[in-house]
């Protein structure tokens, strides 16, 4: 499928919508941009202004990237001419089941209606819509303009034709999209990370080790690994040569006895303030723009030392 997309709607202008629309301008789209939020064209700028030079560094030109978007009044004007419609608003079931009716009535009839949902499946929210078929999850992880990957998951209703241009627009600008198969609360990045975090919150709460400290551990070890190989890649090569038959056949068992003796934390109001005034003691006395700063050029370091191409010049996994 080669499809040109030119012109992106981006409905939320929070956190996540503000990465789409820098990344989709510096990828030459038109991008209108809509959020009741009363400093909407100052966010929009700061974020323009930010993202640049990272994206720059990603070989991007964004000398006119400012030009190509523009504020929308509403969803309808936002809308009116696009290819594609990027959703970015708050986790609440009621709310996206009346933006995508909206989205449904007013954006052209070919354009793809996507949303940046981080736990609700699309089904969820289009059961009571008479045309769902291009509406779908297209999920990012923080910020998008920078981290890769986007979790494409079809609902109950989704075509297929649609499934494939998610995934033909998203590598179009750049990311690389997984298709997932069958919808589950969270999807698979968001549930692999909660349970991992489930685990430290656990470890801190036990007095094991302070949440400091617990980051220097994922950072220098697993944090390095999984950057480069993944869990089961992980685990395959840590079977040595006989791989990941020999993990699971000789330390197998030991994983289980583990597994059994994972935590579940407590997290009733103590223990929680508890760990909120460890985490601000650790990382409080910094602010957020300096934390995200360092975050962000660490995980350019990250990508420009990892090759995300697939061998052969073949594309990623869908």
């Amino acid at each position: 499928m080669s499809e040109s997309f030119t012109t992106a709607a981006v409905v939320g202008a929070g956190t996540i919508g503000l990465s789409w629309t820098a990344l989709f301008a510096a990828h030459g789209m038109d991008v209108r941009v809509t959020d009741p939020r009363p400093d909407l064209a100052e966010a929009v700028g700061t974020a323009l202004a930010e993202s640049a030079p990272q994206l720059a560094g990603q070989g991007l030109d964004v000398r006119d990237m400012a030009d190509r978007v523009h504020l929308a009044s509403d969803v309808t004007e936002a809308v009116r001419n696009a290819d594609i419609v990027q959703e970015n608003g708050p986790e609440n079931l009621g709310f996206k089941r009346e933006l995508f009716a909206t989205l449904v009535r007013e954006a052209p009839a070919h354009a793809l209606l996507l949303s940046s949902s981080s736990a609700i499946p699309a089904t969820a929210f289009t059961t009571e819509l008479q045309y769902a078929g291009r509406i779908l999850i297209g999920h990012p992880f923080n910020p998008p303009h920078l981290v890769p990957l986007v979790e494409v998951v079809p609902g109950e209703r989704t075509d297929e034709e649609s499934v494939a241009r998610a995934v033909d627009f998203y590598r179009s600008v750049g990311r690389i999209p997984v298709v997932e198969r069958k919808e589950i609360p969270g999807f698979v990045g968001n549930r692999l990370q909660n349970a991992l975090s489930r685990e430290a919150v656990y470890l801190v709460e036990q007095g094991v080790i302070s949440p400091a400290e617990l980051d220097t551990v994922v950072v220098n070890s697993l944090g390095l690994r999984w950057s480069t190989v993944g869990p089961f890649l992980g685990a395959h090569l840590g079977g040595g040569p006989g791989g990941y038959r020999h993990m699971a056949e000789h330390i197998g068992a030991s994983m289980k006895g583990m597994w059994d003796s994972l935590g579940q934390p407590e997290q009733g109001p103590e223990q929680t303030e508890r760990l909120i005034a460890a985490v601000e003691s650790a990382y409080g006395s910094r602010s957020y723009a300096e934390l995200t700063q360092e975050r962000d050029r660490k995980q350019l370091a990250v990508l420009s030392a990892v090759d995300h191409t697939s061998k052969d010049g073949e594309e990623p996994p869908s």
